[in-house]
């Protein structure tokens, strides 16, 4: 029977010097698909995400850094949003839409950041409602509940990023949370920027394990 495990704070609420700026997203998601070609695209996937030109440098062991996400959000685009949700977005999340309205690739069990206007309640998307009418029919998940039925969905897959637009530190960043229904866990990160920048300090350590194996 599923339920909910306790839970547990990401050690990446330790990390320094996650992106806020549209500036500071812009060049850390160049880094990110740098990254993510290197270390997680196959070769299929590589074909996708690269031009015949890009192709040809990876294959020569040079650097490619392949955009994977969108053109910058406009004000008007991030204002109506914001509307709909009845919030103002925290200052991390603004920056990254103003950087790219939306991310095609991830890593874990996430397909993608939504872009602004995909932003929904995790209560009022279909499937958000379904896993919280299924948690919410086992007893003893209660403060999860109330957890789920408050926070945004900002990206989904197997897995969620969730933000709660109720818990926000000195900073006015949102708390933010992996949620993975299959095994109940899920892990809080201080921030948006601080949930994505988990995937990427992921992916640097098998690229470092990599190069000690070369």
């Amino acid at each position: 029977m599923i339920g909910m495990s306790e839970t547990t704070t990401s050690a990446e609420n330790e990390v320094a010097g996650v992106p806020t700026t549209p500036e500071e997203w812009r060049a850390f998601l160049e880094r990110y698909g740098e990254l993510y070609a290197r270390v997680r695209a196959d070769g299929d996937e590589l074909v996708d995400l690269l031009d015949d030109d890009q192709l040809e440098v990876l294959e020569r062991g040079g650097r490619v850094q392949p955009w994977l996400g969108e053109t910058p959000a406009r004000e008007e685009a991030l204002a109506a949003a914001e509307e709909r949700l009845g919030v103002r977005f925290p200052p991390g999340l603004r920056g990254f839409f103003q950087a790219s309205d939306g991310w095609t690739r991830l890593e874990g069990y996430v397909d993608g950041v939504h872009s602004c206007g995909r932003v929904v309640w995790m209560r009022d998307s279909e499937a958000g409602g379904r896993v919280i009418a299924t948690y919410d029919s086992i007893p003893g998940n209660e403060d999860e509940v109330l957890l789920f039925r408050r926070c945004v969905e900002i990206a989904r897959g197997e897995d969620y990023w969730l933000l709660d637009p109720t818990d926000v530190g000195p900073d006015g960043e949102w708390a933010a949370y992996e949620f993975a229904p299959k095994y109940g866990d899920t892990t809080e990160y201080p921030s948006f920027s601080a949930l994505f920048h988990s995937g990427y300090a992921s992916m640097e350590e098998d690229d470092d394990e990599d190069e000690d194996v070369d």
